[in-house]
């Protein structure tokens, strides 16, 4: 696991020089604190900062082939480098380390861009062909491995986060209102834009190949969620997913150092560390304790941990705990969150780097891919509802719903209807599923944001959506909106890197998620059971308390994380007056009378205590990254490997 990072000329300049590379790469440290590597000619600069974990003698970077026309940097793991590299070695592939990476090199010279098909994996990848003058950067299918990029002064910059963009002398942060306006609907800012003006993500599942002074984004492939046809039994499909997650846990315990295990106390992350532990005598698992009994899971999880005989780590996220580490939480996701649930995550990876790890493994994706949320039964809910609309009955079905939500479940009946009944006959809507959530989030907003752009554009969706089933639709809406752009992100990738951690996600394996998507609606939601498949297979595998459990969802705690006795002093600094005036975001009075609130109501409301989050993120993204900009550190360097094809002056 690692940072990249570089830039191409674009149009007839200079070399570009190797102390941007280093400054570049100085602002990824955290991604990759192990050694700096450099690839240089005259137009094209790559960078790696390495965090290493598979051949860790020789796995240095960059990497070429065996004339040196072919050069990469890689952020990321491919899980099956090791079958690769035999199908290589007997196509007369030549190689010089035992590393993932150099098998992309080799891929790349046999197939070009279409070596992507070929990698089960998580990646941000950059290569450069001499021959052709080509610039090749891909990202994986599911986006677990972030890449922006940005054109300034004729020049295509690009990096695995925004600090190394801004390393480069000329480019700037500008917070875009629009990018802002979306990040309140959909929850994060939609690929391919970021939160920052004329700064793109390449977007899940695509690549950006730049020749002759022009560039094309690309994508190589999509999710296709049409259920296979004709069903199996439950049965066979039972033994089918077994194999494949067996396999694709042991393909992600390959490494060079030891790989530990995220235990929740939930159904997924159980399951992993049930098949890691098959595959290792001595498992070391790690999980989050919350002071606040409305959120802890620690029971569960030390039930779980005893049943498997791990050797487990627990942190304790207190509500200061989650106030104080908030700012670098931001500064590491480098996008607004409208939740705290990234900050233990965050505290988690430091407790696994301070015991000695480098990897773990993590249950995300499991929900999506298995039909987990209360999102997906209160779809299927309001359509049972819309057959008979007239119904007392039916909508009395909502109580089931978001029992995680303080109150919800005793609301009125009256009150369920008005707030779950609108739109409700409007069932051939592309966004069915998701219009509820992200109406009332854009309602709410309009009082807060200072500029309101037109209404951000709807997601793309495939062409043979409207074929799907319902479930199927919902699941697409939650992946590309949800999974792939926060939940991937800001509370995975950035954190976890945050202190050199790598998680490995076997629910993403990409033969586990083609499984999932062809699998019929019965076998992921039966009428109001979640995840039926999963289920069935807990029932193998784990404690009769832990697979039967109801689905919880992760939550932390909000609002008396930054309002109570000893509140961070940075709360009132960046939501004060002049703080959200020099930022020019926000309309400072509904601010100021939403931190009125905060500071004397005994609770918020969910969406008061999203916009809350969102709004002080925003501001602290703001300070960051716009006000108060930190410069590269570039003391103290690690090793440097540096491959320079400049011809000397």
């Amino acid at each position: 696991m690692c940072g990249i990072a570089g830039l191409l000329n674009l149009r007839e300049a200079a070399p570009p020089a190797l102390e941007v590379g280093l400054a570049q790469l100085a602002t990824l440290r955290h991604r990759g604190p192990d050694g700096f590597g450099l690839y240089r000619d005259p137009d094209v600069l790559l960078g790696n900062a390495r965090l290493s974990i598979v051949d860790l003698a020789g796995g240095d970077q960059p990497i070429g082939n065996e004339d040196g026309t072919v050069w990469v940097v890689f952020n990321g793991e491919i899980f099956n480098h090791v079958e690769l590299r035999a199908q290589l070695v007997a196509r007369g592939h030549r190689f010089a380390t035992h590393c993932d990476t150099e098998v992309i090199v080799h891929l790349y010279e046999d197939f070009g861009p279409d070596c992507l098909q070929h990698l089960n994996g998580q990646f941000a990848i950059a290569l450069w062909d001499r021959r052709a003058q080509a610039l090749f950067l891909a990202r994986d299918r599911l986006g677990v491995r972030p890449l922006h990029y940005t054109v300034n002064a004729g020049r295509l910059v690009f990096g695995s986060e925004v600090k190394a963009l801004l390393a480069v002398p000329g480019v700037s942060a500008v917070i875009d209102p629009a990018a802002l306006d979306e990040t309140f609907v959909y929850w994060s800012v939609q690929p391919p834009r970021s939160i920052f003006k004329d700064v793109a993500q390449i977007p899940p599942g695509h690549f950006l190949l730049a020749r002759a002074g022009s560039f094309m984004v690309q994508a190589y492939e999509g999710l296709d969620l049409a259920p296979e046809l004709p069903a199996r039994s439950t049965g066979e499909y039972l033994e089918a997913l077994e194999a494949l997650l067996d396999d694709a846990v042991r393909i992600r315990l390959r490494a060079d150092v030891p790989v530990g295990s995220y235990l929740s106390g939930g159904l997924d992350s159980s399951l992993i560390a049930a098949f890691a532990r098959r595959h290792t005598p001595r498992l070391e698992t790690f999980s989050i304790a919350f002071e606040d009994q409305a959120f802890d899971e620690s029971g569960f999880q030390q039930a779980m941990a005893e049943a498997l005989g791990t050797r487990h780590h627990v942190v304790r996220a207190t509500d200061a705990d989650i106030g104080r580490v908030f700012p670098d939480v931001v500064w590491h996701t480098e996008a607004p969150v409208l939740r705290t649930a990234p900050a233990p995550m965050y505290l988690l990876a430091g407790l696994a780097h301070a015991h000695g790890f480098k990897v773990v493994l993590t249950g995300e994706g499991a929900d999506e891919l298995f039909g987990g949320y209360d999102i997906f039964k209160e779809a299927a809910v309001r359509r049972f509802w819309a057959r008979q609309p007239g119904s007392t009955l039916r909508p009395a079905l909502l109580h089931r719903l978001y029992t995680d939500i303080a109150g919800l479940g005793k609301t009125s009946d009256a009150f369920l209807k008005a707030f779950f009944g609108k739109g409700l006959l409007d069932t051939a809507a592309p966004d069915y599923s998701h219009r509820i959530r992200w109406s009332d989030a854009a309602r709410f907003r309009r009082s807060f944001l200072l500029a309101e752009p037109a209404p951000p554009p709807p997601p793309v969706l495939p062409p043979a959506f409207a074929t799907w089933p319902a479930l199927a639709q919902a699941q697409y809406l939650e992946i590309a909106t949800f999974l792939s752009p926060y939940l991937l992100s800001s509370q995975g990738d950035r954190v976890a890197l945050a202190h050199s951690i790598e998680g490995r996600f076997p629910f993403l394996d990409r033969r586990v998620v083609a499984f999932a998507n062809r699998l019929p609606v019965e076998q992921k939601l039966l009428g109001l059971r979640e995840k039926w498949l999963l289920h069935q297979l807990g029932r193998r595998h784990l404690p009769d308390a832990i697979w039967s459990r109801p689905k919880r969802p992760y939550r932390a705690p909000i609002q008396h994380s930054f309002f109570h006795d000893q509140a961070p002093h940075y709360v009132g600094e960046v939501l004060g007056p002049d703080a959200i005036a020099a930022a020019g975001l926000f309309n400072a009075t509904a601010v100021a009378q939403l931190v009125h609130k905060a500071g004397h109501a005994p609770r918020l409301s969910e969406v008061e205590e999203m916009l809350l989050v969102g709004i002080l993120s925003t501001q602290l993204l703001h300070r960051a990254f716009v006000a108060d900009r930190r410069a590269p550190d570039v003391r103290a360097l690690p090793p440097l490997k540096c491959v320079d094809a400049v011809p000397a002056a």
